[in-house]
């Protein structure tokens, strides 16, 4: 069961967790609840549970958010950059091929984990839940529907 106070999360073993915001954990890869353990097993790949303090990951669901985050804020500067870069300097093919294909993988790839660990970590904080799913929420933690 997963009780909270103002300042810590409580498991059902009775450990006490110092509440951190999304951003401070989420980011980094590290578990929500403890800042210890890992969300990750893989590059993208979540852990059914935290090594540390077991939290059961079940609940993370970030869907499409990292993909469409990192299209809106990533993707979009790096093509612009390549769209400018033709239209100031007009270079060859090898150009563009030498400079926008490394620009696009990094602006594509790189912000895809730490995009995923803080929207996993935000669902973690907020007790994000789809419509309709508190009973949901309530088995996988073991807790009574608020």
């Amino acid at each position: 069961m997963e009780q909270e106070n103002e300042t810590h999360w409580v498991d059902q073993h009775g450990g006490r967790w110092e509440k951190r915001p999304a951003h401070e954990t989420g980011p980094f890869g590290r578990c929500p609840r403890c800042a210890q353990g890992h969300i990750f097993t893989g590059f993208l790949t979540v852990r059914d549970h935290c090594e540390v303090c077991g939290l059961n990951y079940d609940f993370a669901d970030p869907a499409d958010g990292p993909a469409v985050f990192v299209q809106l804020f990533a993707c979009v500067p790096g093509v612009i950059f390549i769209v400018m870069l033709e239209i100031l300097a007009r270079p060859g093919l090898w150009v563009h091929l030498a400079v926008g294909v490394p620009v696009l993988i990094l602006t594509t790839i790189l912000p895809l984990r730490p995009i995923k660990g803080w929207l996993i970590a935000a669902q973690f904080v907020t007790r994000a839940q789809e419509a309709g799913t508190a009973d949901l929420w309530a088995k996988l933690h073991g807790a009574d529907r608020r």
